[in-house]
């Protein structure tokens, strides 16, 4: 007879084979590796039509301007060839004498600053956001209940703290399960590379592996169709790899309130939100995979012929990191942003994101003085295909002020029952790629009060939601935030074939590849009219966007599969396009 544990990992191996195909796009198409950048017409895939621009409007023409693009991130790879030569360089910094030389706060930063480091080494492992959070109001209202007399403050500040352990236990629960079946899906792989004496098996070598039960032979159909809707088997066990150390470093390190190396390795004053002192000029780090595929979206050098092309022609990267594997923290957000402009960016792009705030403040006086400064920021939307307009996404282009507390305080939300946390599974449990199913996805939708949208907010911001390859009704990346009122517009963001270290190349998706499309185009615009402040950029990027007149679908708050027309999940209701967005810059007023 099956054990309970056996029959709970069976179970889950099930729902995992299912949910496979039916939440994620296929991948088993062939691309060519410049697709963001082709046109729809000529060649049949949904880009910016970049080529088509450079071929009819730019070939007679100089840019009058290198236009410095900061990449706040993960770290760049600041060795690869397809980015040496449109690295942001430090003229004023002799590099390596240790001194600064600029008289800036940073000792050699000659292509941009590490925010997460110092002499002792680099943070490259942190919290979310959400557990830093619990660790610090959990002492406080761990013992709380709906009686305890409470005044305002703690009132508010109790409701925040039942909604995030809510949250922690679905968060919990969810890695927990997926990690479970990657360590089911690894054990197969692993047995059938050793039993074949191969480092990594084939497809035929699963077909042939008997089964020691029931699970293993789901395991095997998994493998069939993660094979075949990956494109091969080869990129179906790479992904199933990346997704275990994913799910590893979640358990261990993301989700684990024990963890915290911040004052060890880092060893700013956390409680100074203003401190900009500390760091290292490391900006590669322990971990620039995201950060150099960023990069290569931008502006890979177009000048050779090696690997891809980037969107912008004339654009020099600026390396700053902050985001470890986990969230980054908004002090380190905040001076990265004041870092780039004080530097010289003209756009910044930020290809990362959370569900929750602790020092909005900072941000949003970091996002003031960029504005003032006339620097353009591009942020991704986020890649829980949520609704931006209900759910909580930061940073965003909203500021925390008066009339935001006054419509908070007018408009509370009532509070949502208390939630008990699951038992934690054994150890070594962790977390994987694409979420579980959502069970939130069955909460009755709240209608949107668009008045909040109205409230004191950035103008120097884009918000970016992902697009795929073909114009259908999957046009709309799986994936990817969306919202009639807080997502702007959409880029390519599927399958993106960009610069990795170790001087490779590799395809990946996600709105962080959507949003450096966006911010080279904003580059490559201001490389040829740099007299254009931020939000005339943006203008003209929004009033540029190839409309979609088609309705699109992907799964609502409710977790139904619905179709509506595009200008319902985004404010321009279009995919941006640089052939359009330079013919409306030649002639913007």
């Amino acid at each position: 007879m099956m054990n309970a544990n056996l029959k709970k990992l069976s179970f889950l191996v099930f729902i995992f084979c299912i949910n496979l195909s039916a939440f994620a796009q296929s991948k088993n198409v062939q691309l060519p590796a410049n697709w963001f950048n082709l046109d729809l017409l000529e060649n049949g895939y949904f880009g910016i039509s970049t080529e088509k621009a450079y071929r009819e409007l730019l070939k007679d023409k100089k840019p009058k301007q290198n236009i410095i693009v900061a990449v706040i991130d993960g770290g760049v790879d600041t060795e690869h060839p397809d980015l040496k030569q449109v690295l942001w360089s430090n003229k004023k910094e002799i590099p390596g004498n240790g001194i600064d030389d600029d008289g800036n706060g940073y000792i050699d930063d000659i292509h941009g600053w590490n925010f997460i480091g110092s002499k002792k080494g680099n943070l490259e492992f942190d919290n979310l956001e959400l557990v830093r959070l619990l660790r610090i109001y959990r002492p406080k209202y761990q013992s709380t209940t709906n009686l305890t007399p409470l005044d305002s403050t703690q009132k508010e500040e109790f409701a925040l703290y039942k909604k995030m352990v809510g949250d922690f236990g679905k968060k919990y629960e969810d890695a927990s399960n997926t990690f479970s079946v990657l360590i089911a899906i690894n054990k197969v792989l692993d047995s059938v590379a050793k039993i074949n004496k191969k480092e990594i098996p084939t497809l035929a070598d699963i077909d042939q592996y008997k089964a020691d039960d029931e699970t293993e032979e789901q395991v095997k159909t998994i493998i069939r169709k993660g094979a075949k809707e990956d494109g091969s088997f080869e990129k179906f066990y790479k992904n199933i790899k990346e997704g275990y150390k994913q799910y590893d470093a979640m358990l261990k390190y993301n989700l684990n309130p024990k963890y915290d190396m911040r004052a060890e390795l880092v060893g700013d004053d956390y409680s100074n939100s203003y401190q900009k002192d500390y760091g290292n000029n490391d900006v590669k780090g322990p971990d620039a995979f995201h950060g150099t595929h960023v990069s290569g979206i931008i502006g890979a050098d177009r000048t050779n012929s090696l690997g891809i092309l980037g969107v912008a022609n004339n654009v020099r990267i600026m390396a700053i990191r902050v985001v470890p594997t986990g969230d980054e923290r908004d002090k380190d957000v905040a001076n990265g942003i004041r870092y780039a402009v004080d530097n010289g960016a003209r756009v910044i792009n930020m290809s990362f994101g959370k569900s929750y705030k602790w020092d909005k403040k900072a941000v949003d006086s970091a996002v003031k003085y960029a504005e003032q400064k006339g620097v353009l920021l591009v942020h991704a939307a986020g890649n829980d295909n949520q609704n931006n307009d209900v759910e909580e996404n930061y940073p965003n282009k909203f500021f925390d002020s008066k009339e935001a507390d006054a419509y908070k305080a007018a408009h509370k939300k009532p509070s949502k029952p208390d939630f008990t946390p699951p038992m934690p599974m054994p150890q070594n449990n962790g977390m994987g790629m694409r979420p579980p199913y959502d069970r939130s996805a069955l909460v009755k939708p709240v209608p949107i009060d668009t008045v909040k949208f109205n409230l004191p907010h950035a103008s120097n911001w884009i918000e970016v939601g992902a697009s795929a390859y073909k114009d259908d009704d999957n046009l709309k990346a799986d994936f990817s935030n969306y919202g009639k009122y807080t997502v702007d517009v959409f880029a390519p963001g599927f399958l993106i074939k960009s610069t990795v270290p170790g001087n490779k190349y590799e395809e990946a998706d996600g709105t962080s590849m959507a949003s450096p499309v966006v911010a080279g185009l904003a580059a490559l615009i201001l490389s040829y009219y740099p007299d254009l402040k931020p939000a005339q950029v943006r203008e003209i990027i929004m009033k540029s966007v190839s409309k979609v007149a088609h309705k699109v679908k992907y799964k609502n708050e409710k977790g139904e599969n619905v179709r509506v027309l595009f200008n319902e999940i985004c404010v321009s209701g279009g995919i941006v396009n640089a052939y359009n967005a330079l013919k409306l810059a030649e002639n913007y007023k």
